[in-house]
């Protein structure tokens, strides 16, 4: 699908979506949890449906009563397949892994599109630590497993991704029946790993960590509720595009985001803080204005999934921005650092890569330009942010990427006043 977006003004109220990040966590605390759990503001994206599908092969029942909200049925993990298929969520691939290797069966782990070019190499060494075993595998899906997985103390390099620590973390709190001691090194995206601790937490399973360290899964701690019931939170990851929006071109309010949320993307709200903008919170949401910004540094190490949408603010920030952390970009859903700066020169802003920093140093008006999606829902939402600092229009191959995270994202941007046409 091609979009075609322009608009200098945007205006108006918004509510982002869920949380797949936090709803694909809780899909996963359902499933293990052995009883119901009622999911209130259910996400909707292409890896919020593909965790419920997951859950369904391995023997959770759902019933979905509205948008807002579902009942899932369990009674821990009981394959009704040997495949399951992750689509094209890393998160989800991970996760679901050790949980899968709970079962005795074989279990096939699969994916299509970009997520048969994600590394899950950290897997090779660490299931059969667990006593699961591991067949076909390349560093990527698809790939067999069978345990069923003991949960013995282990030793793990985080550096590359905490999805497998999650996936380690929710298999453990269910299969381990003495303390067991996982330690780690050099853990990157801190954040997501408490959204982790919260969802675990929820459901009875509380983790205590030292300095994130050491995570200690002692089950005497653990309560066990029948029935569950939990919120998603409203995607900070979302609303960040909204809330640069507003600070570049207007007056816009995000509604549902919570300033308590562990979630990696609140830091959106303090990078803006550092330009100087125009913010309002109240209990509803904020309200961005816009106004004259100034340049911003931020390290973005914990926080990766902000970088395209701040690469797009530094470039219409007068000035030089730097943005920390390039390293952790090579394997999303594109190689970020090429599709990143890619749109970078398109749109005509002036950039350097220095060593893990991206510079940029914003210009007054972005040029009008055709930019390649890369498949990435990210880069498809802030190309579309560009063009409210473009004279003209700004054309994206490739927008169906965005269902990933958002499927909605054009229909609001179209409600707060921006002119988008989208081309099958």
């Amino acid at each position: 699908m091609r979009a075609i977006v322009s608009g200098n003004r945007i205006e108006g109220t918004i509510i982002p979506p869920a949380s797949k990040s936090m709803m694909q966590r809780v899909c996963a605390g359902a499933l293990l949890h052995k009883g119901k759990t009622i999911i209130y503001n259910a996400g909707v994206s292409d890896d919020d449906t593909a965790a419920l599908q997951i859950i369904q092969q391995l023997g959770a029942t759902i019933i979905i009563h509205n948008e807002e909200r579902i009942e899932i049925e369990s009674a821990g993990i009981h394959p009704i397949n040997n495949i399951i298929n992750c689509g094209e969520s890393g998160l989800s691939a991970r996760l679901f892994t050790p949980i899968a290797a709970m079962s005795d069966k074989p279990i096939r782990i699969d994916g299509h599109g970009s997520l048969l070019h994600r590394p899950m190499n950290e897997y090779k060494e660490l299931l059969p630590q667990m006593g699961v075993h591991i067949e076909g595998f390349n560093g990527y899906v698809p790939f067999t497993i069978q345990g069923a997985l003991q949960p013995h103390p282990l030793t793990l390099n985080a550096s590359f991704s905490s999805q497998y620590l999650t996936g380690i973390l929710f298999a453990y709190a269910y299969a381990a029946t003495h303390v067991v001691t996982i330690e780690v090194e050099a853990l990157s995206s801190k954040p997501y790993i408490d959204l982790t601790l919260e969802v675990l937490k929820i459901f009875g399973k509380p983790i205590h960590h030292h300095h994130y360290k050491q995570f200690i899964i002692a089950p005497s701690l653990f309560t066990t509720n029948k029935e569950v019931s939990v919120a998603i939170e409203t995607d900070w990851s979302s609303a960040a595009y909204w809330l640069i929006a507003g600070a570049m071109a207007g007056n816009v309010m995000v509604n549902g985001v919570s300033m308590s949320s562990t979630q990696a993307d609140k830091h959106i709200y303090y990078v803006l803080q550092e330009t100087a903008a125009r913010m309002s919170v109240t209990f509803e949401g904020i309200q961005l204005q816009k106004t004259h910004l100034q340049p911003f540094i931020f390290d973005a190490t914990h926080s990766p999934d902000l970088f395209p949408i701040l690469s797009v603010l530094a470039g219409a920030i007068q000035g030089k921005s730097v943005i920390i952390g390039l390293h952790r970009l090579a394997h999303k859903e594109s190689n970020r650092q090429e599709s990143i700066t890619n749109m970078l020169q398109l749109l005509g802003v002036t950039y350097s890569v220095e060593d893990d920093n991206l510079v940029i140093t914003g210009t007054s008006s972005f040029k009008s330009a055709t930019i390649n999606s890369y498949n990435d829902h990210r880069i498809v939402m802030a190309a579309s942010i560009a063009a409210l600092h473009t004279d003209g229009a700004i054309t994206i191959d490739g927008a169906e990427a965005v269902s990933k995270s958002y499927p909605y994202f054009f229909r609001d941007l179209a409600s707060l006043g921006v002119q988008c046409t989208l081309n099958k």
